[in-house]
């Protein structure tokens, strides 16, 4: 995500700020007393009050005004937290906290903590196709045929979900193979098939022209299901 918008939904309130910053304040490098200060200072804010004076911010802590006072010091000087200054229309001058700081922070942990999670669904997906391939082929696999599996993932792109649409495709056809496949995966890509949905339209168009051109045929009791060879194309 856009991380403007994402900025702007902070600000907005769109995105709850203490479950926000309960969840990642640790990973950003905040301690708990630190966390409670900026958790206040926000508090303030929200209700109109941009600029609290220390000592009322350590009056809703257990920590003294110069604790208090050194503890905001440091968040600005470690740049968890800044103090803008300004000047009104009317000519008065003025200051206030800014947390923009604080949320970029945790939007750029938020965004980290996203591509993990998104990095060890991928390794589930691939470690399971090896297993599918395994699991289909009742037996296992050579180890070229373990490279050529990692070669339609690293060098080809191919995502698991579609590796997997190719080894139903080869299972349905009878032609349960690793040329096979392979050769299944080349003919998805130079049409530009990239996901599963694409494939299956590719692969019912096709096997509904081919029951069409044999609609004169007599019908057999048990017609095998029609399959296309990707070989010959």
């Amino acid at each position: 995500m856009n991380k403007n918008t994402f900025l702007s939904w902070i600000e907005e309130g769109v995105i709850s700020i203490p479950s926000f910053l309960f969840r990642y304040y640790k990973k950003i490098g905040l301690t708990d007393i630190e966390c409670m200060v900026i958790l206040h200072i926000y508090n303030f804010i929200e209700k109109g009050k941009e600029f609290p004076t220390i000592d009322e911010i350590a009056e809703r802590m257990v920590l003294s005004t110069e604790h208090c006072s050194q503890t905001i010091l440091t968040l600005i000087q470690r740049g968890y937290l800044e103090i803008l200054k300004g000047q009104t229309e009317e000519g008065i001058y003025f200051e206030k906290y800014s947390l923009k700081p604080l949320w970029l922070k945790l939007i750029n942990e938020h965004a980290l903590h996203e591509q993990e999670d998104l990095q060890f669904q991928t390794n589930l997906e691939e470690g399971s196709l090896f297993t599918l391939f395994e699991q289909e082929f009742a037996r296992a696999l050579s180890p070229i045929e373990c490279e050529t599996l990692s070669m339609w993932i690293d060098n080809d792109h191919h995502s698991p979900a579609l590796i997997k649409a190719a080894l139903k495709e080869a299972v349905l056809s009878g032609r349960l193979n690793f040329r096979y496949i392979d050769r299944i995966l080349f003919e998805w890509k130079k049409a530009g098939i990239k996901t599963v949905e694409q494939a299956q339209d590719q692969s019912r168009h096709f096997r509904n022209g081919q029951q069409k051109n044999r609609g004169q045929e007599k019908q057999k009791k048990t017609e095998a299901v029609p399959f296309y060879n990707w070989l010959e194309s």
